[in-house]
């Protein structure tokens, strides 16, 4: 079994690396501390957006999902539903024109 980080710290540590790389980000929804589900929302300041969520890929890895992508207002929905399933999850919003996230970076996958 892998010891696994308590969400607070790791959500804190991404919002250091994206700070690092003055990437805009913000915590707009805080949940469970120790184990709360992690989205994060990319906002590209042309009216588009793209949502991310943990899963695992088919070789039972966990990676970085995209949950939805397309007008940020559709975006901000689908993100919604997902606080209404999971109460306990954490809502990271990033502003970026590149579209970076930083989650593929080492360190940071999920």
């Amino acid at each position: 079994m892998t010891a696994r980080l308590s969400t607070d710290f790791w959500v804190g540590a991404y919002r250091a690396r994206l700070a690092a790389a003055d990437i805009p980000c913000y915590l707009t929804r805080k949940g469970d501390p120790t184990a709360g589900a992690v989205l994060v929302k990319l906002a590209t300041l042309d009216g588009a957006a793209r949502l991310y969520g943990r899963a695992y890929g088919p070789d039972g890895a966990r990676i970085w999902a995209l949950v939805a992508q397309g007008p940020e207002r559709e975006v901000d929905a689908a993100a919604a539903r997902q606080r209404e399933h999971d109460p306990d999850v954490w809502l990271i919003e990033i502003e970026d024109r590149q579209g970076r996230t930083l989650l593929e970076d080492e360190g940071l996958s999920a």
